[in-house]
């Protein structure tokens, strides 16, 4: 597999199978009532067993962000400049992701955000990108 993709398993795989179906599904733990993320075992904090797999707007506020005019890595040299991203769903958990279709210097931090699925021609994997969102 491309070292710069990510290797999905058998727990995160609820989270790249609701990617390829363009849905985002990320966990939710009844007892401490709220989201998490990324997949994990037990709920952090509590360390109960009961996070279940539910699926969430995408919609993202942008908390922080970085323009990268230099390649990341090789295969990403026609790929500049880079946005990485912190963003924080609806729904509660912050991520990092990559923002695009986007003219950074019409970014801001705390605007809104939406998802943009991109299915890899290479890999049986969709990725999950951002991008400013429609108002």
């Amino acid at each position: 597999m491309n070292t710069l993709l990510p290797d999905p398993t058998p727990l995160t795989m609820p989270f790249w199978d609701g990617l390829r179906g363009h849905r985002i599904r990320i966990q939710y733990s009844p007892s401490a009532d709220r989201y998490v993320f990324y997949p994990r075992a037990v709920t952090p904090g509590t360390l109960t067993n009961d996070l279940e797999w539910r699926e969430i707007s995408g919609a993202a506020t942008l908390i922080t962000y970085a323009i990268d005019q230099r390649p990341t890595a090789p295969p990403r040299q026609d790929s500049t400049p880079q946005i990485l991203a912190v963003l924080e769903w609806t729904e509660g958990p912050r991520f990092t992701s990559s923002i695009v279709d986007a003219d950074p210097p019409a970014l801001s931090v705390g605007m809104q955000m939406e998802p943009v699925f991109m299915d890899d021609a290479h890999t049986d994997l969709t990725l999950l990108y951002y991008r400013p969102a429609k108002v």
